[in-house]
């Protein structure tokens, strides 16, 4: 089915934001400029960024009818067959936008190469069209990126492009049974981290760079290495896992492929979430009775490439 129409996708700047909080620009200077802050910055960042998106749609209108879709509308927001998706900010709203996407193509657009890392964005405002073109021809390259899936027993669902977060809602000691590889035990720890290949040089990275620092300052010479995962893995790692006359500590770390879950049943009475890539607003509740089946999602994002 030929492509009709472009989303684009953008977050609110760290200015607009805080316009929206202050209600003014000069009320938002005020408070950043008492506390001691840069607030040149946040307008340098704003600027680039109104620039490119500007030119990018000013591009975009020569080429495909578009509208724009902020961040916040997502979860709520049906992509039709008829849409591509061009997604323009952070590598993170990458991840959040493909878990609505439906297997849409999306074109990730790096607006600010001096700010922003954009190991999910490709593109930037001078060769983007390309990628749009080669989407309308129907002749792109892109990247098949696996979802991790949380299944729960009353049919709930959640999507994870990089990392899944099953624990507790506060700094407490989460509490839940775990089983895996056909090994059952009573666990309180910090919460589980499940992330899949994409997400693996993200949050996972800072579990890994924590155990080899520890280690460290009792073995020598110790060489840290960041995890690497096959696009059909997902890895999971317990966070600061406790040991105690009720709880062990022996499953603390394993990884999920298409035959081999992990299953997750709450002991927290109340306060237990399970959220996604790092948005602590798209969660479901996981409490005592709740049961979470964790493993890779049948769904795929599709990135264009260059």
């Amino acid at each position: 089915m030929s492509i009709e129409y472009a989303i684009i996708v953008k977050n609110k700047t760290r200015l607009e934001a805080l316009v929206e909080r202050f209600n003014t620009k000069s009320q938002a200077k005020f408070y950043i400029e008492r506390m001691g802050g840069n607030f040149q910055d946040y307008e340098m960042e704003n600027d680039v960024f109104q620039e490119s998106l500007n030119s990018l749609q000013s591009q975009l209108s020569k080429v495909i009818k578009h509208k724009v879709v902020d961040r916040t509308y997502l979860p709520s927001y049906i992509f039709s067959e008829k849409n591509m998706i061009i997604v323009i900010g952070q590598d993170g709203l990458v991840a959040n936008t493909a878990k609505y996407s439906q297997a849409r193509p999306i074109v990730a657009v790096n607006p600010d190469k001096e700010r922003y890392d954009g190991i999910l964005l490709p593109f930037d405002t001078i060769n983007f069209i390309g990628g749009v073109e080669s989407v309308l021809s129907e002749n792109y390259k892109s990247q098949k990126v696996n979802f991790a899936e949380a299944r729960l027993n009353d049919g709930q669902r959640l999507l994870a492009f990089n990392d899944l977060f099953i624990g507790a809602s506060s700094h407490i000691s989460a509490r839940y049974k775990l089983s895996f590889n056909n090994n059952t035990e009573e666990q309180s720890s910090s919460g589980i981290i499940v992330s899949t290949q994409a997400g693996s040089t993200g949050w996972l990275s800072s579990v890994f760079n924590m155990a080899y620092g520890v280690t460290g300052l009792f073995e020598k010479n110790i060489k840290p290495k960041q995890p690497k995962l096959k696009d059909n893995q997902l890895l999971f790692a317990v966070r600061e896992p406790f040991k105690s006359i009720r709880t062990q500590a022996d499953i603390a770390v394993g990884l999920l492929n298409s035959q081999k879950n992990l299953r997750i049943e709450s002991l927290m009475p109340a306060g237990g979430v399970i959220f996604s890539d790092g948005i602590e607003s798209d969660f479901l509740q996981f409490n005592s009775g709740t049961i979470a089946t964790i493993g890779i999602a049948n769904e795929t994002a599709n990135l264009v490439k260059i």
